[in-house]
């Protein structure tokens, strides 16, 4: 019997199919990721903004390319039920073995990473143990649902292959309806990613103010006096109204930055933006701050940021 003919149909349905699988697990596993990175947060001391990092990337790949693979398994499916010879020709083989194949590999892998990470002595964390249960419970799917097409269980119960494809439609449904529950919706994102700028501002701010006392052991009048033409600094403003932050030097060393805010700061493990300045007066958890406008006070260490030519005490 001759063997049957793939098609230039055949390869590119097959290829499509393959292509479009692999991106939607790849940006199913990086999307669990970032749900598992936010709800279990490591004390990094940086904003994360997940809609402007991966997970916007991810949900609008889920939500184009998972679609078009299910479309392109149908007509694959539909080709083989009129002609059983499509279920034998070369092109299905391959890509069948090569998803079994990568798969299986993706599996031992991950089984090696936990281990020689248990054997290291190194900390395993609730984020890093359920990413590993997320790759490879999407492994192993993946390798069963294409071994069960292999032995032809899904032309033999086609009731059960479309309840499978149901359930994978609703799982990467959930996936990503699940983000605008777990991150916030795009506007929250936007939000707080313009008030980390304001922060982000006021922790800069500050270290002109503290940089100018040292330079002349006094406070700035005001922020105007801050800008410096030679340093190229100049004076931050609010990124959505640019107003002028407020400033007032409150006596001595101490002084006051207002801001006004459009959301509270969230409890997510001090992640935000942390400037340079390495004492506690930077520290994150001086910089929360409910909606509307909010005041910081700060105050001046001489012991930790001691003037750059010190007056010289007279003489008596």
């Amino acid at each position: 019997m001759d063997k049957p003919r793939t098609t230039p149909k055949d390869f590119f349905l097959w290829a499509g199919a393959m292509v479009t699988l692999y991106w939607s697990i790849v940006a199913f596993i990086n999307l669990m990721f970032d749900y598992i990175t936010h709800a279990f947060p490591s004390n990094v001391g940086y904003y994360y903004d997940a809609y402007q990092g991966g997970s916007s990337w991810e949900m609008a790949s889920i939500i184009v390319m998972f679609p078009i693979f299910v479309i392109l398994m149908r007509i694959i499916h539909r080709d083989i039920e009129k002609d059983s010879a499509r279920g034998e020709i070369w092109v299905r083989r391959w890509a069948l073995f090569l998803t079994l194949f990568i798969a299986g590999i993706t599996m031992a892998l991950d089984l090696v990473v936990l281990l020689t990470t248990f054997l290291q002595g190194e900390e395993i964390t609730t984020a890093f143990l359920l990413k590993v249960v997320v790759v490879f419970l999407v492994a192993a799917t993946v390798f069963m649902h294409f071994m069960a097409d292999y032995w032809g269980f899904w032309e033999k119960y086609p009731t059960r292959a479309r309840m499978v494809g149901y359930a994978a439609g609703a799982l990467a449904l959930l996936s990503v309806v699940a983000g605008f529950f777990i991150l916030g919706t795009p506007q929250q994102a936007r939000q707080y990613r313009t008030d980390a700028q304001r922060v982000s501002d006021l922790q800069m701010i500050q270290g002109q103010i503290v940089s100018y006392w040292q330079s002349k052991e006094q406070l700035p009048p005001s922020l105007t006096s801050l800008a410096d033409s030679v340093g190229y600094f100049t004076v931050p403003t609010d990124p959505e109204t640019d107003a002028s932050y407020e400033y007032r030097a409150t006596g001595g060393t101490n002084f006051e930055l207002c801001a006004t805010f459009v959301a509270p700061s969230r409890d997510v493990g001090g992640m935000v933006p942390s400037y340079a300045y390495p004492s506690d007066i930077a520290a994150p958890e001086k910089w929360q701050h409910s909606t509307g406008q909010t005041c910081f006070t700060r105050s001046i260490d001489p012991d930790i940021y001691p003037p750059y030519n010190p007056k010289p005490i007279p003489a008596r």
